[in-house]
């Protein structure tokens, strides 16, 4: 029991952290300075108004010194990211399993919040995730070599695939480089086995999520939504339900 609430603080803290990735990484700012600061009147954070989620709470979603407005996003990812190391720990225990899939879940959160914000999946997430966590499936969780590098080569291949057909038959560009490079590193790091799940999952949520959003907001076919939030939704799940998915798929139980 104390372990797993350490877990869930110990996301939460990390959560935090990745508010500043997702805010200076589209801006290619440094990530470690300066310190964290209100984005109103830049105003540094005391550390006792920088606790993960409780602070925000106290101070009513207000900066102490200028009053502005703070932002839910945050909260938000800080509560996510605790919950996702919570449920992590549980699963894999205190090993080394528990903290690769932890960094690459902490990395899909980012890209997520990221490309909901502006619609791009920086290179200098995906491009260095793509041997890392391949070579983490390897050494560490133990994936067979074929399987993780047949997955990276199909999760590139397949999307781009998709990606040039679309834009042959619309004469529009439909998805973009980043889902290609994310859609390879999560099925160099999950296995070729995974793609078939992390393309069902996406697919069916990207499809009545768009639908419903261009109802609401009035746009035609032309509507852009993000696809990486999905594949990394998808690819999240995996981690969880992949097994279960994999055996009903071939044994119908």
């Amino acid at each position: 029991m104390i372990l797993n609430i350490f877990a869930f603080i110990f996301g939460a803290a990390i959560g935090s952290f990745l508010n500043v990735c997702i805010f200076r990484i589209p801006a290619k700012e440094s990530i470690v300075r300066p310190l964290s600061q209100c984005p109103h009147c830049h105003h540094p954070i005391r550390f006792f108004d920088n606790i993960p989620i409780v602070s925000f709470l106290l101070l009513r979603a207000k900066c102490r010194d200028c009053g502005g407005k703070i932002s839910w996003r945050y909260p938000l990812v800080e509560l996510i990211t605790a919950i996702l190391a919570l449920l992590l720990f549980m699963r894999f225990g205190l090993t080394l399993d528990f903290l690769v899939f932890f960094i690459f879940t902490a990395v899909l959160i980012v890209i997520t919040f990221i490309d909901i914000d502006h619609q791009i999946i920086p290179d200098v997430l995906s491009l260095p995730g793509i041997p890392i966590f391949f070579l983490a499936a390897i050494f560490i969780v133990k994936i067979p070599w074929l399987e993780a590098l047949i997955g990276l080569l199909i999760g590139g291949g397949v999307l781009f695939a998709i990606a040039f057909v679309y834009e042959l038959i619309t004469k529009r560009e439909g998805m973009g480089g980043g889902d290609i490079k994310l859609l390879a590193m999560i099925g160099g790091f999950l296995g070729w086995k995974s793609l078939i799940f992390v393309l069902l999952f996406s697919s069916f949520a990207g499809a009545i999520i768009g639908v419903a959003a261009m109802i609401i907001k009035k746009q035609d076919t032309k509507y852009a939504v993000p696809f990486g939030p999905f594949l990394s939704a998808a690819a999240v799940a995996y981690i969880f339900w992949g097994d279960d998915f994999m055996r009903f798929l071939v044994l119908g139980y």
